[in-house]
C-alpha cells in the first residue's frame, strides 16, 4: 500500500494500465516494450492479464519479463482471479508474489475467505471480485441474500473484515453500475477499488468516481486495456485519461465536501 500511494502521489494518477496482449507472439513482445515505456510517465500501477499471456507458448517467461521492464516504483496487480483454497491457493500466491514478482493479485472469493487469506502477506495487495462489469445483471452477483443485500455486498463485506484484521485487501467494482459502486462504497469506507469497465464496457468516467472516490479523492484505480493497447500512441492515450480522471476527481470531491 506504502508504494502505490507513493506512485499515486509522485505522477498525481489514479490510472491502472491494463496489459492485454493481442496479436502475433513477435508482435506482441514490441507492442509490450512500447506500451509500458509510452505510458509509464501516467500510470498508477499496471495490470497485465494473466490469461493473455498463459494462452502463449512462451507465456510465463513473457509475463516475468513484462514484469520486470515495469519500472520498480509502479505496482503491478496480477489479474488472475485466482479462486481455489488451501494448498492450491497458497501454490498460486507463490506464483504471482515469488515466480513472476507480481505486487499484487485479483482473487475470486466464491469460496469465502478461505480463497483470499493464503494471498495476504507484508507489502502485497488482494482485489477481491465484488461487482463485476460484464453485465447488467449477474445471476451469482445479484442473488439476494435472506439476511438482506446481493451476494456481491457480502463479498464486499467479506473483504472489508479482512481487511481491518490484516490490512492490504481491496476490491474490484466494475464502472458500469455507479449505484452498485456507491452502495459498496457505502459497505466499504476506506478500502481501495480497481475498476474496469471504464471505456469499451461503456462505463462512464465520472459517474464511477462520484460514486467510488473517498472523500479524499482517493480510493479509486481506474483500468483501461484496450484503450491504451490499440492506441496509436500509447502514451497519449493515457495521458489524456489520466488528466480527465483528474478533472472528474476535483469535481466529485468538491461534490462530495458540498455535500458533507
Amino acid at each position: 500500500m506504502n508504494k502505490l500511494l507513493s506512485r499515486i502521489q509522485r505522477v498525481d494518477s489514479l490510472l491502472c494500465v491494463g496489459l492485454d496482449p493481442i496479436g502475433e507472439d513477435a508482435q506482441v513482445v514490441g507492442r509490450l516494450a512500447e506500451v509500458i515505456d509510452q505510458t509509464a510517465a501516467y500510470a498508477a500501477a499496471f495490470k497485465p492479464n494473466l490469461a493473455f499471456f498463459l494462452s502463449r507458448e512462451n507465456g510465463v517467461a513473457l509475463l516475468r519479463d513484462t514484469i520486470q521492464r515495469i519500472p520498480q516504483d509502479i505496482p503491478v496487480i496480477l489479474d488472475g482471479k485466482f479462486g481455489d483454497i488451501s494448498n492450491t491457493a497458497d501454490h498460486y500466491a507463490r506464483f504471482a508474489y515469488d515466480v513472476v514478482g507480481a505486487d499484487a493479485v485479483t482473487v475470486n472469493p466464491y469460496m469465502g475467505d478461505d480463497a483470499i487469506v493464503p494471498f495476504l502477506r507484508e507489502g502485497k495487495l488482494v482485489f477481491v471480485l465484488a461487482k463485476t462489469s460484464n453485465k447488467p445483471t449477474h445471476s451469482l452477483q445479484d442473488m439476494a441474500l435472506t439476511s438482506g443485500g446481493v451476494l456481491s455486498d457480502q463479498a464486499a463485506r467479506i473483504s472489508g473484515k479482512l481487511d481491518e484484521e490484516n490490512g492490504g485487501v481491496g476490491l474490484v467494482v466494475g464502472a458500469t453500475q455507479p449505484e452498485a459502486m456507491a452502495r459498496v462504497r457505502e459497505l466499504c469506507p476506506t478500502q481501495w477499488f480497481l475498476v474496469p469497465g471504464v471505456g469499451a464496457q461503456g462505463g462512464d468516467l465520472a459517474a464511477t468516481l462520484r460514486a467510488g472516490l473517498r472523500p479524499d479523492g482517493l480510493g479509486v484505480l481506474i483500468n483501461s486495456s484496450r484503450a491504451i493497447w490499440q492506441a496509436a500512441d500509447a502514451g497519449a492515450a493515457a495521458q489524456e485519461l489520466k488528466e480527465q480522471i483528474n478533472e472528474h476527481r476535483q469535481v466529485a470531491k468538491t461534490d462530495t465536501v458540498s455535500q458533507g
